[in-house]
Parts: structure tokens; sequence; C-alpha cells
């Protein structure tokens, strides 16, 4: 195979990196609605058997509302800034994730991807055991020992994350407060409402990070710790219907490579891109397969693609 290097010319970056609003709004309205609708069913369904697999199936683009909310501190969701704005904190509230707070967490994991002591997705301690991986991959160490606990303390004004500016941090602690104020609406309006409505919201969302965790751990976990893009992060292929409710982020290594390219332009990229990229799993399953063999058996995962390939090393979310 050729020893070239891949990089975009000044056109082909200029055409893949335009800003629309039109993909966005459509996206958004599909998986807001997807969401909404399965709430309503879970309601509707009550506390009968039906419930559960309505559970299950609504966690999954609920959960993944972290994609929309991905894409929005990218600001590339949409042209307008204002609809990122809105459907990042719509996101972050219902995945109980600040929305400002991620966007200023995941532009230093952008910066410093896979570097040790500097990428912040790295300060999670991640486990060597097959009960420690099943137990991180349900999300709740993530809910309890990370984002909520950090909720709280900015709410409580102390706010010291190295990746957030002192002049942001006024900022985090007011949205902090502000979500916190909107959860403690919710838990007022579903007392009286009755002990079933909160089931329309938690249950699904605890249910789709057993989805979401292995998603999120398949990105970069058994890639390269250098800052060639190709090479310290994953790409999944598979089905069009992960794909759309990731927005289009399995194509992950594409993504770090050229982070100002829309969801929606995603694709494109991955034609041109994909000989290139050194790390390219066929499928979730495959992907997890990779991940419990690096951190229980401590095997390297297959390289693929160009074995020079590079990237450009410090792009800007």
């Amino acid at each position: 195979m050729s020893s070239a290097r891949f990089r975009l010319n000044a056109d082909e970056l200029r055409e893949l990196s335009a800003r629309r609003d039109g993909p966005g709004l459509r996206r958004a309205a599909a998986h807001l609605g997807a969401v909404v609708l399965g709430m309503a069913a879970i309601a509707q369904a009550g506390f009968t058997w039906w419930v559960v697999p309505l559970i299950l199936l609504t966690g999954w683009p609920m959960a993944f509302l972290f994609n929309a909310m991905h894409e929005c501190a990218h600001q590339t969701a949409f042209r307008t800034r204002g609809f990122n704005l809105a459907l990042g904190h719509a996101a972050g509230l219902f995945i109980m994730l600040p929305y400002e707070y991620y966007r200023h967490f995941h532009w230093d994991h952008h910066r410093h991807t896979q570097q040790p002591g500097l990428d912040p997705e790295m300060g999670l301690n991640l486990p060597h055991t097959r009960g420690g991986l099943l137990w991180l991959m349900l999300g709740f160490p993530v809910w309890f020992k990370r984002n909520v606990p950090t909720l709280l303390r900015h709410a409580a004004g102390r706010v010291q994350a190295p990746w957030v500016p002192e002049d942001k941090r006024p900022l985090i602690v007011r949205e902090a407060r502000a979500y916190l104020a909107v959860y403690a609406l919710i838990a007022a309006g579903a007392l009286a409402a009755g002990p079933g409505a909160l089931l329309v919201w938690l249950a699904p969302l605890a249910a789709g990070q057993m989805l979401l965790r292995p998603y999120l751990l398949a990105e970069h976990t058994g890639c390269g710790q250098s800052r060639d893009m190709f090479e310290n992060s994953r790409s999944i292929d598979t089905h069009a219907l992960v794909r759309f409710f990731a927005w289009n982020m399995p194509y992950h290594a594409e993504h770090h490579a050229y982070p100002a390219v829309p969801f929606h332009a995603l694709p494109r990229l991955r034609e041109r891109a994909a000989p290139y990229v050194r790390r390219l799993t066929p499928g979730y399953l495959a992907a997890v397969r990779q991940v419990f063999a690096f951190l229980v058996r401590g095997q390297e995962p297959p390289h693929t693609g160009e074995v020079t390939a590079a990237a450009p090393t410090r792009p800007a979310p």
C-alpha cells in the first residue's frame, strides 16, 4: 500500500466543514421525537410487564443524547449558534451532564487525546478484571463517582478542574445550580404526579448506560498514545441506525482528525480517509471484545490501514 500521508486540501476541508441548520434540525427532531415517544409509551404501560422492553428501547436514544450534546459542543450540529446552545443544554439536562462544563472537558480531550496525565478522559481508572469491567459498562461508576459528585461540587461553588479556565468558573457554577433547580422542579412534579412519574425518565436513562458506556470505551481504549489521530482513536463499521443515534460518531478517528467537520459530512470524510484509519473495527461486539482483551488480558488490538498514515495532530474541536 502507498505510504502517502492523508490530509485534506483547503478546498476539501472548506467543503466538508460547511455548517448547515437543516441536517441538524432534522436529526434533532427525529432523535428527540424517539425519546419523547418512548417516554409516552412507558407512561402508558405503567407497572406492567410491557414496561421492561419499553424502558430498554427508550434507553438507547435517551442515553445517546450524549452524542447530540457532543455535536453541539463542537458547534457543528447547526450553523446557528443559538440552536447548538439550546440542544446542547436540553441534551445535557436529559443525561445529567451540564453542557458548558462538558465543552471545556471535551476541548482538553481533543487537545491531548490519549496523552496520560493530560487527556481528562484518561482520568477514569479502568478496571482490569471481568467483574470490574462489567460493572463499569453498566455505567453506574461514572454516574455516582464522577458525574453526580462533580455536579454537586460545582453547585457548591467549587470548580477545580484544570481544563476550566478561571474566568469561566462562575459560568460553570451558575450552570450547575440551574440544572439542580430544574431537577428539583422535576422531582416536585413527580411527587405530585405519583411514584411512577420518574420511571419514564430515570429508568430508561439508567438502562441506556449499558449501551452508551461500551460505546464510549470503544472510542480510544487500547489505541495508541501517539499524536496521530488515526492511531489513537478507533472507528467502527456499524449499522446505519446506530450511526443515526450516535450522530455518525462511530467514524471517530475521522472526527478526531478533523473535528470541525459536522456530523452530516463525516460519511464523506470517511470515504476519503478509510484506507488510512489504523484502528478500524467491524462492529461494536468486535470492539467490546478488543476492549475486554486489552484491559483484562493485556492483548494489543490489531491495526488496519496505512502504516505511516497521519492526520493533523492539534485540531480545534
